[in-house]
This record gives structure tokens, sequence and C-alpha cells, in this order.
């Protein structure tokens, strides 16, 4: 082959191998903290807007979030319980300094990018304290379309079912299910959710042969028309677990929650594969990348995101559709009556896999009597109506905010 022909067939292979390229199939797609490959970013709002102040309010276990735009509008949100002060700290040194002058309607960059500023500290505080920011945002979205958040999420069903969950292990089997019984029969509950094990606990009980005899003694109480759980909080190494949930499934329990240590998510996924009943669990959770892998492995039959803990709505969302795709229901974690129950009552109202009902603390309450927020959330015939207000449908008690400690980072000129 002369000089001449090599050029041809080196042009011509050129050719045919830039046209095999271009047929090539679409290569796979990798969707970012969480999408799947159909998500689509919100847009409730045309942009415009810029964020010019945060303020929080933090008192107990419980933090409050207003935001403010520059044309005075204003939304509230709340920032995960449990150690406020620290969330609070966390959310005016490195969420609110980049929240700043940003435009509220691109919520989904918003949250992103806090999360990647902030790679050297990954998780639980950053998505504690992003958690006030996204659900103030979400709130202000409702206020400037005059609509409940839940509505423009595009959900229709409310009022909704509420299960009634017990957060004691002082309790003796007995009296919890006297206790549970009644409740059913005061409040027209039609499910229940127990403690069992000791929290992170090593195979402990709280008391000798309590979660053995709790189990059947809560559903002779409550009747074959109960639904009931059990949540483990990380207590139990497999054997154990299975032991347990064997006996739950005896006794027709719905779902075990969070039976091993939440990071252990080979234990978890072993103890799913081998029970016929529902496994629970990822409230600890706040990496999506590790959602994905929880939700392949099928580790968790329910999903459980907690709203406040994984760093907002918009995060949970993403957890709900991967969830979906992966033919699994979502029951959010809200283990008390702050906004978090709020907040899940509106997502669970519009997600396309949310299971039975939301969790609904049965444990005496800081927003009794509305200390900490208006209109207070009732069970009526086992039943929570969702506030049909604009935003999360709430105000936030000013006599409540008088009295917590206040912080306020705002853009300057």
């Amino acid at each position: 082959m002369d000089r001449r022909e090599f050029l041809k067939v080196a042009a011509a292979t050129w050719v045919h191998s830039r046209l095999a390229l271009s047929a090539t199939p679409t290569q796979k797609a990798y969707p970012y903290l969480g999408r799947t490959e159909d998500y689509s970013d919100f847009r409730i709002l045309d942009p415009g807007l810029s964020i010019t102040r945060i303020e929080s309010w933090t008192r107990g276990p419980f933090g409050i979030v207003r935001l403010s735009t520059n044309d005075g509008k204003e939304g509230y949100g709340q920032i995960s319980t449990f150690d406020p002060e620290t969330t609070a700290a966390v959310l005016h040194r490195k969420v609110a300094p980049r929240v700043l002058g940003k435009d509220p309607s691109q919520i989904d960059a918003i949250v992103d990018a806090i999360i990647d500023a902030n790679m050297k500290f990954p998780w639980s505080y950053v998505c504690r304290a992003l958690a006030g920011v996204d659900t103030a945002i979400w709130d202000l979205y409702g206020k400037i379309k005059g609509k409940p958040v839940y509505a423009l999420l595009g959900g229709t069903r409310n009022p909704f079912p509420v299960y009634g969950s017990s957060m004691r292990r002082n309790i003796s089997p007995r009296d919890e299910a006297a206790r549970l019984a009644r409740l059913r029969d005061e409040l027209g509950f039609r499910a229940f959710k127990v403690r069992v094990g000791t929290p992170t606990g090593h195979d402990r009980d709280a008391s000798p042969g309590r979660s053995e005899a709790l189990i059947p003694a809560v559903r002779r109480a409550v009747g074959n028309d109960v639904k009931l759980a059990a949540d483990g909080n990380s207590c139990f190494t497999p054997p154990r677990a299975l032991e347990l949930g064997r006996r739950m499934e005896e006794h027709d329990y719905f779902w075990f929650e969070e039976p091993c240590p939440y990071w252990e998510l080979e234990w978890t996924a072993e103890v799913a594969e081998a029970l016929t009943m529902n496994v629970a669990g990822g409230e600890q959770d706040n990496d999506l990348a590790q959602w994905r892998r929880m939700i392949r492995m099928n580790a968790v039959d329910i999903c459980q995101p907690d709203i406040c803990y994984i760093g907002g709505l918009t995060r949970a969302w993403r957890v709900a559709q991967m969830a979906h795709e992966a033919g699994k229901r979502i029951v959010p974690h809200s283990s008390h009556l702050s906004l978090i129950t709020l907040f899940s009552l509106h997502l669970m109202a519009a997600v396309p896999n949310p299971g039975p009902f939301v969790e609904f603390s049965i444990e005496p309450s800081v927003n009794r009597r509305g200390m900490l927020y208006n209109p207070k959330l009732e069970v009526v015939d086992g039943m929570v109506r969702i506030p049909d207000d604009p935003g999360w449908g709430i105000t936030v008690n000013p006599r409540w905010m008088k009295a917590a400690s206040y912080r306020k980072t705002e853009r300057k000129g």
C-alpha cells in the first residue's frame, strides 16, 4: 500500500469511527445528589426575588427560622430538634452566608450548593441547619402563591391517617397495651408503634423480657383490626432481631423499624431478606448517595427520611422519588409534634408512594395549647386535617419566640 492509499484508508476509517461514535446510545446518566433520572428541579416561583435575611429562634429542643426577601415577604421553617443551639450556630456560620443574595425560586440549586460548599463538614449539623432554610422557602412559596405546601406539590389527600407513636420504654407491657387500647377508643387510632430493646443497646432490653412480652400484649389489647409496628432504635444484631421479628410476624405486625445499628446496612438487609414482614428505616440517614445504596440493596422495605434531619422537604422528596422508582413506600420519621409532623403531613399528601399513615407522637407535646404554633394538630377518627392556609398553614406563637434566643444574618447594603 502506497502512501496515498494509506491516507485514503485512514481517512475513511476515521470517518467511520466518528459516525459509529455518534450513533452510540446515550451514555449512562449520573443524577446528582439523590435525583432520579426523570427528576425535575422545582420551579414554583418565577425568578426575580433575593434572600436578604435569615433569623433563628431557639428554645429548649426546638429552633424556628424566618427567611425574608428583598420585597419584604417572609417564610417560616424549622431547624432540626435536639441541640438546636449548635444547629443554629452552623446555620448562621456555614449556611446563611451562602444563601443570602440567592433567588429563592432556585431551591434545588440552593440546597445542593450548601452541600457542595460544606464537603469538609458533611451531613448531620449542616443538613439540620439547611432544613430551616429549605422549609422556610417552601412556606414562602405557599404564601406568595396563596396555597398550602401540599397543594403546591400536587397533593389532594386531606385529612391524612396517622399512627400513634409511643416513645416510652419505661412502661410495662401491660400498661402500654392498656394505654394504646384507650387511645384507640378515644381518638380513633387504627395503627400504633411501640418501642423494643434499647437505643443502640447491643441486644439489651429495657427490662428483662420486656420486648417478648410487649409484642403479644399490645396485639391482644388493640385487636386484629389495628396495624402495629415496633421500633428497635438500632438495638439488635441480626440473630436477635430475627428472634423478635419472627415473634412480631406471629402477631401480625406491619413493620420492624431500625432493627440493627443504622450504619450497618448489611445487617439490616440480612434481617429484611429473612423476614416476611416489612423492615423500615432511614430516619438517621442524610447522605442521599447512602439512600440510593440502601434502596438498591433492599435494606428496607419502607423508607423513613426525617425532613429536618435530611436537610428539608426538597431532599426528602428526592428520597421519595428514589423509593418510588424501586417500588417502595415512604413514611417519614416525625417523632414529636413540633413542625416536623406538619411537614411530614404535607409531604405525604403529595408523594406518589405514601405509606398508609404519618407518625404522630402520643406523648406530652410542647405544642399543647398552641405553645409553639397554631392551629395545633388534632387527631379525629385516627386522622389529622392538614392546615389549608398558605404555606405550612400555621402561625408561630410570638410569645414562644419572645422567650427564645435570637440570632440574625442579613445581607449588607
